[in-house]
């Protein structure tokens, strides 16, 4: 008698991890689960993954016991999935796993509360990165849960366009705007909304361009060097005869495989495109040489003169010190050549590095996960990937104690300044690209309300003196937001200021774009698995969204609604445990 193939093979193809042989008969299979049964190591594994005991079905538990041997080494998503399979059940699509992968992300603490009256002010860098969010869309696509490193709530809010109204004469205009939390309705949530000045592809300054690409074998597979091309494709096709295209390779080694061309030659742009291969090594520190170098002989005075890396960011050959990379780009960018970065691929993704670099080459960071989001990066959004409106673009709030007794900001934990830091114009922050919007949330707990700050014991060595303040006036604002930024060739920054007094709207009076970044900043926080969140669901994220969705004209609202949705069952699930498995 033939045994069950199709479980095992639906399996399979749904982890694509590994190629492996199956066992022809039932007698072979009982055979071998006799053998294994007998041997200390089938007890010390079978009591690992939590498998039960597989008797009753000799064949199916025989196949299992088999691929017990070619699951070792899989780490604990393949035990999951072998787990499903012992239970004898058909692989689901809905079950999350983890494949075996070296991916790695930085770790950030979660910011805290700060209670104004000690610490009145709040200072960070803008960030218009989204490439967290299309990462966490790659996972939970996988059906995998994003570890909470992963999740940078600020890159999640900044994916989406907001409707804020574009400046009229300035760089950006800023809009604000209070309501209480969806997580917490006891504090108020404040939305500091920036618009930087729109500008059409016409208006677009000559650019100087050198793609930097990573052929190393890392990036072999469909979703990285094929995705590269098609996106740089996308990207050349828009430009046209005053701009300049270069390609910059690397892999054991850096070359440049397409000198200084018109971005008219579109064919020849894009035949150079089509003819790189990956393999090798990865020397990406000598790539980013080779491509500065490049740019700076090209480079335009008054126009776009930028570096586009595109990698998995698994730099292993030559300059590979993180330290020495960021001074490397540091240094071209004070010379205005920018670095914008472009992350693709899975498995062996190094987000940390990638992030850095961007930050530091006064450059933007998107991931590509599918041809809809190049489209969207290197289309949709041309100008604002490419053009520089405002740099070094940096924010300091400071809280009226009278009204706001303690405050966090909502994300941008890996962009805070220190306090003296927004005056230095010395001290590098964050750029605004044409038309992007930045969206900054500040979680308030009103006077009287109760601290969220830990307290502290009692000092040995001296008295601890109490604080106190004096009010320099009735003043009704409850705080004030102070913004510095610099023109894209200037060194000199100017400062504009505004200041927010207390709204009683409700949340549901608030505008569908404050509705809509509070979702998205509850999801981010529950992926985190935020101690802040105190009474908000994934349930409260969907039907939030539902309800501020608005227009929707690319229906990436719609996508993050059902992605919430897929977070939710893959949360709920809960992969520790025998009953979800086995429902």
């Amino acid at each position: 008698m033939k045994i069950n193939y199709k479980r095992i093979i639906c399996l399979s193809l749904a982890l694509n991890l590994f190629s492996c042989s199956f066992f022809q008969t039932e007698n072979q299979a009982v055979k071998i689960l006799e053998e294994e049964k007998s041997t200390p190591e089938y007890t010390a594994y079978d009591s690992q993954v939590g498998a039960p005991q597989v008797s009753a079905a000799p064949a199916e538990a025989a196949n299992s016991v088999a691929l017990r041997k070619e699951f070792k080494g899989f780490g604990a998503g393949a035990q999951m999935a072998e787990k499903k399979l012992v239970l004898g059940h058909m692989y689901q699509d809905s079950l999350p796993y983890t494949p075996p992968n070296t991916e790695s992300y930085d770790h950030q603490e979660e910011n805290g509360f700060h209670q104004s009256l000690t610490k009145p002010l709040s200072t960070f860098s803008i960030d218009v990165d989204t490439a967290s969010y299309s990462n966490m869309r790659r996972m939970l696509t996988q059906n995998v849960v994003p570890p909470a490193d992963a999740i940078r709530v600020e890159e999640l809010i900044n994916y989406f366009n907001y409707d804020y109204t574009p400046p009229e004469k300035d760089a950006f205009s800023v809009h604000t705007e209070m309501a209480p939390a969806l997580w917490n309705k006891k504090h108020k949530l404040v939305r500091i909304g920036i618009k930087g000045k729109e500008m059409k592809i016409d208006q677009r300054p000559s650019s100087n361009l050198v793609f930097l690409i990573d052929v190393s074998g890392s990036m072999e597979s469909a979703e990285k060097l094929p995705l590269v091309k098609s996106a740089l494709t996308m990207l050349a096709d828009r430009l046209n005869e005053k701009d300049k295209i270069s390609i910059v390779v690397y892999a054991g080694a850096a070359g440049l495989v397409l000198p200084p061309t018109s971005g008219d030659q579109k064919m020849k742009i894009i035949r150079a495109l089509d003819q790189l291969q990956a393999g090798g090594s990865t020397n990406g520190g000598g790539g980013i040489e080779l491509a500065y170098k490049t740019a700076s002989e090209q480079f335009i005075k008054g126009g776009v003169n930028r570096v586009i890396l595109a990698s998995d960011g698994d730099f292993n050959v030559g300059v590979t010190n993180r330290e020495d990379l960021v001074k490397l780009v540091q240094k071209n960018a004070k010379k205005n050549i920018y670095l914008s970065i472009l992350g693709f691929g899975m498995g062996n993704y190094k987000d940390g590095m990638m992030e850095t670099l961007s930050n530091k080459g006064n450059g933007n960071y998107a991931y590509i996960d599918t041809q809809a989001e190049a489209r969207k990066v290197m289309v949709e959004q041309l100008s604002g990937t490419l053009v520089t409106i405002a740099k070094d673009v940096k924010i300091q709030v400071e809280f009226n104690p009278r009204f706001v007794e303690s405050y966090r900001l909502v994300g941008y934990e890996n962009r805070l300044l220190k306090d003296e830091d927004f005056n230095n114009d010395k001290k590098d922050a964050g750029d605004i690209g044409a038309g992007h919007t930045v969206t900054a949330l500040y979680e308030i707990v009103p006077a009287g309300t109760g601290s969220k700050t830990a307290s502290v014991d009692a000092l040995k060595y001296q008295k601890q003196k109490e604080v106190t303040t004096e009010f320099k006036s009735d003043s009704k604002e409850w705080m004030n937001i102070k913004l510095r930024y610099k023109k894209p060739d200037g060194d000199i920054s100017s400062k504009v200021e505004y200041a927010i007094e207390a709204s009683e709207q409700s949340f549901n009076q608030a505008s569908e774009s404050f509705r809509f970044a509070s979702s998205v900043a509850l999801l981010g926080m529950l992926l985190k698995n935020s101690e802040h969140v105190e009474e908000g669901t994934y349930k409260d994220v969907v039907s939030t969204a539902k309800k501020a969705k608005g227009s929707d004209t690319n229906a990436y609202r719609q996508e993050f609604i059902e992605l919430a949705e897929k977070a939710q069952k893959l949360k709920e699930l809960n992969l520790g445990s025998r009953a979800a498995l086995e429902d």
